[in-house]
């Protein structure tokens, strides 16, 4: 272990863990170390090297962990206030620590009493990753320092050094020896930039730098790409087909053909025909459409009574959640929290990005004024004119099933021109079975003349299909029986010339300048937009929701 200045020690508010240095800014460590990060300063130190002193640190990938008993993606990225003058770690290639003989493997962490570090000799079992995200690891004798609190974020390293993954989690009684680690290939599916890295089997180490290189310099450019048909067209026809929903986007395309397409060239091939697209891009790339960097407030019942709620602000950087605050609290106090952590969470977003405030809410808030909603205390602009903004049905945001149709549908769309308003007229006497077939077959935009309390059947069947784009007015037409003329109606005509040739992908930046427009208005109530709802759902925004394990270290 000598001469591996790249150990570090991360603080958090009372919570100690280790990290270790990948790079001159970046560190590794668990997410629940951090998981006080919106609260408390992160602080790390290299015990190898204290004349570096305390270095501030903020976390600048989160691995989509979201504090339970013992959630998938426990990975953050920390970035330093300021580089330092140390050599990273080094990657052993995936699967090293499972060799036979099983090599010996050694954690260096930060137990209570021992802020200059501890080592913890252990092994890993042999057998399939559990649940396909961790290595057991079992200690090699009964007298030794075991895994316990200040180990989570530890790199576990071969006898040479190098990196086989990092220390995530401890399981039994005080006196059982075993915990487990999140290795290097499952690191890498939670950052995928941990990939230009770590050495792969079967693939050269030049060609794995230059598919990085490139990667970067599509990002850089805005290249519009379907990375399914860019797998495809690189592929020979012996290559694993793209896992069932396809690629979210070019990197988790280029992560799949490093790990899990074994064929040497095939890193070298997707490079090739990546870069012949660049060169293309001039006069064979359609135009750009909208990326959008979202901030997400979502919003739930708590369970500990009907005035309580859970509220938690997130922000999507790197194609990653960076949580920015949770908390539970009363109905009544929601509007002030979001306003306090939606400012926060522009901190995350990358400078330049497109940022689009998404309000994930439970079915029967979908109606709530949450366009209407100041952007602070001190700044009366309503949020919906301020910023691009959508709502979303929190069922829809979690369910597998019409996560992965609204996927298929979002691809179908591409750069598309602008779809048809489908209309769900004021008292319709449309069955639902009807409307639903009609959604079903060729849906790309529904408008409904009432909002959901007026039409409820009718508007939970859009919601119950993945029509990628949902759009009513917030108050107006109360449904069937009311006099004088359909406030819904005209509603509807004004909003089907509106959104005539505009790309669904566009929608959110249109909905904005709407409501820009009504609120400028000499009657804003009296505006046609002045209450326009928009749910917008495209999955490719955001990372997937995790599944809850096993409860981690601290």
């Amino acid at each position: 272990m000598s001469g591996a200045a790249w150990h570090a020690r991360v603080e958090c508010g009372t919570e100690v863990g280790a990290g270790f240095l990948v790079s001159g800014r970046r560190v590794l460590t668990c997410a629940h170390v951090v998981r006080w990060s919106e609260d408390a300063t992160v602080t790390v130190t290299f015990p190898g090297h204290r004349e570096l002193g305390e270095l501030s640190a903020a976390v600048a990938v989160h691995g989509g962990w979201r504090g339970g008993a013992a959630d998938r993606g426990d990975l953050a990225v920390l970035e330093l206030e300021r580089e330092v003058p140390l050599t990273p770690a080094a990657f052993a290639r995936p699967g090293a620590e499972r060799s036979s003989p099983a090599p010996e493997l050694v954690a260096y962490g930060f137990p209570k009493g021992y802020d200059e570090g501890m080592l913890a000799s252990y092994r890993a079992v042999p057998g399939p990753l559990i649940s396909d995200e961790w290595v057991q690891l079992e200690a090699l004798t009964g007298h030794g320092q075991p895994l316990a609190a200040g180990f989570s974020g530890a790199a576990v390293t071969l006898a040479d050094g190098t990196v086989v993954g990092m220390v995530s989690a401890v399981a039994g009684a005080r006196d059982v020896r075993v915990g487990r680690m999140l290795p290097v290939e499952v690191m890498a599916r939670y950052w995928p930039e941990l990939g230009e890295l770590v050495p792969t089997p079967g693939h050269r180490s030049d060609a794995r730098r230059r598919l990085y290189a490139l990667l970067r310099r599509a990002e850089e450019a805005g290249l519009a790409c379907e990375p399914n048909r860019l797998y495809v067209s690189a592929m020979d026809d012996f290559a694993p087909s793209p896992p069932e929903g396809g690629f979210a986007s070019l990197r988790e395309a280029a992560a799949y053909v490093q790990w899990e397409v074994t064929e040497p060239g095939a890193v070298a091939r997707f490079a090739d025909r990546l870069e012949e697209l660049l060169e293309e891009r001039p006069h064979a790339v359609p135009p750009r459409p909208a990326t959008w960097s979202p901030i997400v407030v979502e919003i739930d019942h708590s369970g500990a009574g009907a005035d309580q709620v859970t509220v938690e602000v997130s922000a999507y950087r790197d194609g990653r959640r960076r949580p920015v605050g949770s908390r539970r609290m009363a109905r009544s106090a929601v509007r002030a929290f979001v306003q306090e952590r939606i400012d926060e969470a522009f901190t995350q977003l990358d400078p330049g990005a497109e940022e689009l405030i998404t309000f994930v809410l439970p079915r029967e808030w979908l109606n709530e004024p949450v366009a209407h909603w100041a952007c602070s205390e001190d700044d009366p602009t309503p949020l919906g004119c301020a910023y691009p903004l959508v709502v979303t049905d929190r069922y829809r945001h979690r369910s597998g099933r019409l996560r992965h149709q609204l996927r298929k549908r979002w691809r179908e769309l591409g750069v598309s021109p602008g779809g048809k308003l489908h209309r769900v007229e004021c008292g319709t006497r449309e069955r639902p079975a009807g409307l639903r077939k009609r959604l079903r077959d060729e849906a790309e935009l529904a408008g409904f003349a009432a909002p959901p309390p007026a039409a409820r059947e009718h508007f939970e069947v859009g919601l119950n299909l993945p029509v990628p784009v949902l759009l009513w007015p917030r108050r107006g037409c109360p449904g069937d029986g009311h006099d004088g003329a359909c406030s819904g109606t005209a509603f509807l005509d004004e909003l089907a010339v509106s959104v005539a040739g505009v790309p669904p992908s566009e929608l959110p930046r249109l909905v904005m300048e709407l409501r820009e427009t009504a609120d400028a208005a000499d009657v804003p109530d009296e505006h046609w937009a002045r209450d326009v709802q928009l749910l917008w759902d495209d999955p490719r925004c955001f990372a997937e929701p995790a599944a809850l394990l096993h409860s981690p270290v601290g």
